[in-house]
């Protein structure tokens, strides 16, 4: 070496190897490194401290560790006459994360232990680039991050990252929604100035908004469809799904929470029995000839309580007026005998002359049925006429098929302010859509991200080469809560099984999800374990700290116990795209592309009296 490389390297050097234990390092530091910051060929290094890098020197190898703590050993022969101690020994407890190798390039894992004598050295900034170098040499990268001790940018790569599961997690106010901003900001730009046709075309980004903060203009990309949903109002904007899509047994259980083994089989012959009809010439009088048919048997049966059950059934069919505008009710002509157990009509036994059902009022109001032109309400119809069927048969019991049509009836309003049966337009008529969901009701809120994630995974899944699906669930724990005492435990099960099946199999199709929560400890564990990469800003609550240990097994001590005290915007990243854990700050979004997140101040909502 020249002289003025070893005046360099002498600047670098902090100390020596004293023990090796496993990948526990002692090093005892020199004594004229306690300084906290140093220069080194014009740039500012900071000095060994905890949670900094050291390089120990083997041979050609550089094997890198991370500090764990450190503490001082007082020398027996340096205390004064008065019990003080003039000089200690100072040193670093290290564990080992990796290697770089000849090249010059960065491996995690343990490939060698030190030797005891061996030196240790403060890393240039070259070196920190390499140890925390994501990005491959032809990869693209997503400049969002800095080291949080060093303050160098940090690349994080599109692939490794973009193209896995991710979960970000924080408290209110930790930086998560600026984190997941910045990570899809930059992704979208990347990729529209690689090739923005083909980005458009193969690429698909879904966001559920539940609180309104990605909607705005700017935030994310100017060139995203914001579907501003609403149950409050009926002018919101409204999801375009046809006919197949609403009229989907899947998703008709979704929406009436139908039970697996009997109100879903139900479902699914009343959309066999409207299919029978509507694919048939004259729809509108097939369905008058069956309610007719079914008024016959009705009207003929010796079971009163059975009967008046089918009849408030054809109540909820049959309009409530005339042609001429008069208010109809279709038991007013009919009487009850007792003694023989039968409908009269006009002083006629209808069982005994079933001509007469002609003539009664509920058979002559059926040619004022008319469809609705609204594909729930005339899928509730064909549904109350299967269930006549079903109770004429035996087949069913009204106490356990009614909760589901009663559940559909309940959502109708919301399903016709939030989806469009008739607009044929595309739901992707952008490659990126928000969905806001803040204007929805709490049932709404839970219904709409499973119906249209399911629909959307089973559409991508008939054509998924060379394509991708991204769904990103903001505030994930509303919707994959695994407790929750508002919904029944057998709906509770089909929504957590539904996203649990895309988060393990939709890799294989190119489908990826990320989610962010305040909560990771009330997010089904299956769902937290299968995330790819993790950004885990500030959390305080011990569940979810617990829930975070579990679930992410390659942290280290040392950074699993800062996690509580971590500042506004700094997280810890880990996951299958780095090598080991890394502690990042995540660039500050500017003003305009921010998502509408800010606490309120009440500096700026009260201001000062103008003197």
């Amino acid at each position: 070496m020249t002289n003025e490389r070893l005046q360099k390297e002498a600047v670098l050097r902090i100390g020596e190897v004293v023990s090796v234990n496993g990948r526990s390092i002692a090093i005892q530091v020199d004594k004229d490194k306690n300084l906290s910051e140093l220069y080194y060929d014009g740039d500012l290094l900071k000095n060994i401290a905890v949670g900094s890098y050291v390089d120990i020197r083997k041979g050609y190898l550089s094997l890198i560790g991370k500090v764990d703590g450190e503490n001082a050993k007082i020398d027996s022969d340096a205390i004064d006459t008065q019990g003080l101690a003039r000089s200690g020994k100072r040193f670093l407890s290290v564990s080992l994360v990796g290697f770089l190798d000849r090249r010059g390039e960065f491996s995690g894992g343990t490939k060698e232990l030190p030797l005891v004598g061996n030196e240790a050295y403060l890393l240039t900034k070259s070196k920190v680039y390499e140890v925390h170098n994501l990005v491959a040499k032809d990869g693209i990268a997503l400049n969002i991050a800095s080291s949080d001790y060093e303050g160098y940018e940090i690349a994080l790569p599109v692939d490794g990252l973009m193209n896995s599961h991710i979960a970000i997690f924080g408290n209110t106010g930790s930086g998560k929604s600026n984190t997941l901003a910045a990570l899809y900001q930059n992704f979208i730009q990347e990729m529209r100035a690689r090739n923005e046709a083909a980005f458009s075309k193969n690429c698909k980004i879904v966001i559920f908004d539940f609180n309104g903060e990605y909607s705005g203009e700017n935030c994310l990309t100017d060139s995203k469809h914001v579907y501003s949903l609403s149950t409050r109002i009926e002018d919101g904007d409204k999801i375009p799904l046809q006919d197949d899509g609403l009229l989907d047994i899947e998703m008709l259980s979704i929406i009436a929470d139908a039970t697996e083994k009997t109100q879903k089989p139900f479902l699914r012959r009343s959309l066999s029995l409207r299919t029978r009809i509507m694919s048939g010439d004259d729809p509108l009088t097939h369905t008058r000839n069956s309610l007719k048919s079914q008024i016959r048997q009705i009207l003929q049966m010796s079971d009163k309580i059975r009967a008046d059950l089918l009849l408030d059934y054809l109540r909820q069919i049959l309009p409530e007026f005339d042609a001429a505008g008069n208010p109809v009710e279709l038991t007013e002509d009919l009487d009850w005998n007792n003694k023989y157990s039968e409908f009269t009509w006009n002083g006629n036994y209808l069982k005994s002359d079933p001509d007469q059902i002609l003539n009664t009022q509920a058979y002559q109001q059926v040619d004022n049925f008319n469809f609705q032109n609204d594909i729930i309400a005339d899928f509730i119809t064909f549904s109350y006429i299967q269930l006549i069927y079903d109770v004429l048969s035996n087949r069913a019991q009204n106490e356990h098929i009614a909760p589901a049509i009663n559940k559909l009836r309940s959502k109708q309003r919301d399903i016709r302010k939030i989806f469009d049966p008739s607009n044929k337009a595309q739901l992707f008529d952008s490659n990126v859509i928000v969905i806001n969901l803040h204007d929805v009701n709490l049932e709404m809120k839970k219904t709409i991200p499973l119906l249209l994630s399911r629909k959307i995974y089973q559409d991508h899944k008939k054509d998924f080469q060379n394509k991708s699906l991204s769904i990103v669930i903001d505030e994930a724990h509303n919707i994959l809560s695994k407790e929750s005492s508002r919904e029944a435990e057998s709906w509770k099960d089909y929504r957590l099984e539904t996203f649990e099946e895309i988060i393990k199999e939709g890799r294989k199709f190119g489908v990826f999800v990320t989610i962010a929560s305040q909560r990771p400890n009330d997010i089904s564990h299956t769902i937290t374990s299968q995330a790819h990469n993790y950004f885990i800003h500030r959390l305080v609550n011990q569940k979810d700290l617990q829930s975070i240990s579990s679930a992410v097994s390659y942290i280290d001590k040392l950074t699993e116990e800062s996690i509580p005290t971590l500042p506004t915007g700094t997280c810890i990243f880990s996951g299958i795209a780095g090598q080991m854990p890394l502690k990042l700050t995540i660039t500050e979004l500017p003003l305009i592309n921010q998502p509408k997140s800010t606490t309120t101040r009440f500096a700026q909502i009260v201001p000062p009296q103008e003197s």
